[in-house]
C-alpha cells in the first residue's frame, strides 16, 4: 500500500478525504512505536498565535504531543515571544522555531496545518477567520468571540471551509464534568427545573469585596520596548497606553472582553448547556442586574446576577460567587448535582456511585480525561476530520448566553432572544449591541 507523503498537500488531503475510506493511510501515534517520535513526514505542523498565560500553557502542552511539531510562534510582546521560542527550541534541541510579530505571516505559511489562537477576546475573530480561509484547522480559546455577531461569522466560516475547530472550554474533557452531566441528561435527578451557575466576582485588585470604583484612571505611560501596542489594540478603539490595560487585565475592560461573565462563562455556562442538552439552542429571555464601575479603566461588571429562561421552561441563573457558590448546580424534582473543578457532589449521595447503562445517553469523550486530553482530541480530529468535543457551534452558543447577560444588565431590562434566528426581538438598542465597530483597517 502506498503511503501518503505528508507535506504541503497533507492539509488538502485531510480535508477532502473521508476518514472511513482513508483511515489505513493515516498512521496514529500509537502505531508509530511507543514513546518514539513519528518521522517529520507524519507530524502535524502548528503555529501558535498569542503567548500570554494561556498561550504558554498551550506551547508546553502541544510540545508534549509527539505527532505535533510547533514550527512558528507569534506575539506582539517581544519578551513573551522570546520566551516561547526558547521553550520550543529547547524541547526540540534545535533553533528552527520561527518568530513573528504579525499573525498574518504565520497564517500565510502553507506548510502549517493547524493554529492555536490564544489572544485577547477582541482579537479572536480576525485571525481565526483569516486562518480558516487559509485552510488551517484551529484550536481557539474561549470565550469564542468578543460579540455574538463575530461568533456567528466564525461559525459560518468554519462550516464553509470545512475547518476542524476546538473551543478551549476544556472542562468537557474531564471525567467528572462529563459524568455529572450524564447523570442529569439521564434524569437521575428527575426532571430538570433549574441550573445555578456561580462564577468569579469582578476583579478587585485590593482583594476585598467588589466595589464600584476599584481602580482610578491610570496615567499615560511610555510603551515598553519590544511591545507593539498599536497591534495589540488592533480593532479596539484607540486608547493611551497604561500597563493596567493590557495582558491579563484586558478581561476587565469591555473594549476587549466581557469581564468574568464571558471569561468564566466560556467554562461554566458551557457545562450548564452540556447538562441541559442545549448545545444547539439558547434562552428565549434574559434578565438581570449588575454593578458596573462608574469611572476608571476597568468597566466590566464587578457584581452580576442574571437569569435565562429556555423554551422548555428550565431557568439558568448565572451569578458572581457572592450570590452562588462556584460551579454548576443542576436541580431536578428528585435531587441535584453540583460540579466544580475540584469535584462532584450530589443529593442523594448514592448518585455519585451510579453507572450509566449502555443504552443510556453517553456524552462525548476526548482522548484523555484531563486538560491535555482536550489538545489531544483536537489533534486526533485534525487527522480523522471528526468533530471535536467542543466544536465551534457549541462554543458560540455558550458565549452567546454570557453576551446576552451583559447586554441585559447594561440596559437594565429584559432581553428577548430568538435562538433559531439569533436575533433580539423588538429592541433596536439591544440589537445594536450584538456587534461592535472595528477600528480601521481591521474587519472580518
Amino acid at each position: 500500500m502506498k503511503r501518503i507523503r505528508w507535506g504541503i498537500s497533507r492539509r488538502s488531503f485531510l480535508k477532502s478525504a473521508s476518514a472511513a475510506i482513508y483511515a489505513p493511510y493515516i498512521i496514529s501515534s500509537c502505531a508509530l512505536g511507543g514513546e518514539g517520535r513519528p518521522a517529520p513526514s507524519n507530524r502535524l505542523t502548528m503555529g501558535l498565535i498569542g503567548l500570554g498565560s494561556m498561550g504558554m500553557r498551550h506551547v508546553k502542552g502541544f510540545l508534549q504531543e509527539n505527532d505535533c511539531q510547533i514550527i512558528a510562534v507569534c506575539d506582539v510582546d517581544g519578551g513573551r515571544l522570546n520566551a516561547a521560542v526558547r521553550e520550543v527550541n529547547k524541547h526540540y534541541d534545535n533553533e528552527d522555531c520561527v518568530r513573528y510579530n504579525d499573525f498574518r505571516e504565520v497564517i500565510s505559511r502553507d506548510e502549517i496545518d493547524a493554529l492555536c489562537i490564544a489572544v485577547p477576546d477582541h482579537w479572536h475573530s480576525i485571525p481565526a477567520i483569516k486562518g480558516i480561509r487559509a485552510g488551517k484547522d484551529i484550536y481557539g480559546e474561549k470565550p469564542l468571540a468578543l460579540t455574538i455577531s463575530e461568533g456567528r461569522a466564525m461559525v459560518e466560516a468554519v462550516h464553509r471551509y470545512n475547518c476542524v475547530w476546538q473551543t478551549g472550554s476544556w472542562q468537557r474533557s474531564t471525567a467528572h464534568f462529563r459524568f455529572g452531566c450524564e447523570l442529569v441528561r439521564n434524569q437521575r435527578i428527575g426532571t430538570l427545573q433549574r441550573v445555578d451557575v456561580g462564577m468569579g466576582e469582578g476583579y478587585d485588585p485590593g482583594g476585598g469585596q467588589p466595589t464600584v470604583n476599584r481602580i482610578n484612571p491610570q496615567p499615560v505611560m511610555s510603551i515598553p520596548e519590544g511591545f507593539d501596542y498599536e497591534m495589540w489594540l488592533g480593532p479596539a478603539p484607540r486608547a493611551p497606553y497604561t500597563d493596567k490595560r493590557c495582558h491579563w487585565n484586558f478581561r476587565w475592560n469591555m473594549d476587549y472582553s466581557g469581564g468574568q461573565v464571558t471569561d468564566w462563562g466560556g467554562h461554566h455556562i458551557d457545562i450548564a448547556h452540556w447538562g441541559m442538552g442545549c448545545d444547539e439552542t439558547g434562552p428565549v429571555k434574559v434578565v438581570g442586574r449588575g454593578i458596573f464601575p462608574a469611572d476608571g479603566l476597568w468597566n466590566a461588571a464587578v457584581d452580576y446576577d442574571f437569569e435565562c429562561t429556555y423554551e422548555n421552561g428550565v431557568r439558568l441563573r448565572v451569578a458572581s460567587n457572592n450570590h452562588y457558590p462556584q460551579g454548576v448546580r443542576f436541580i431536578g424534582d428528585r435531587g441535584w448535582v453540583h460540579i466544580t473543578r475540584s469535584g462532584l457532589d450530589a443529593n442523594p449521595k448514592r448518585l455519585l456511585k451510579e453507572k450509566i447503562g449502555p443504552e443510556e445517553i453517553h456524552l462525548a469523550r476526548p482522548s484523555g480525561d484531563h486538560r491535555q486530553g482536550h489538545r489531544r482530541d483536537f489533534l486526533d480530529c485534525v487527522r480523522t476530520r471528526a468533530q471535536t468535543i467542543t466544536p465551534i457551534d457549541v462554543g458560540h452558543r455558550s458565549a452567546t448566553v454570557a453576551h446576552l447577560g451583559n447586554i441585559a444588565m447594561i440596559l437594565g431590562r429584559a432581553v428577548h432572544w430568538d435562538p433559531k434566528r439569533e436575533q433580539i426581538i423588538n429592541d433596536s438598542t439591544a440589537s445594536r449591541m450584538l456587534g461592535r465597530t472595528m477600528r480601521c483597517p481591521w474587519c472580518i
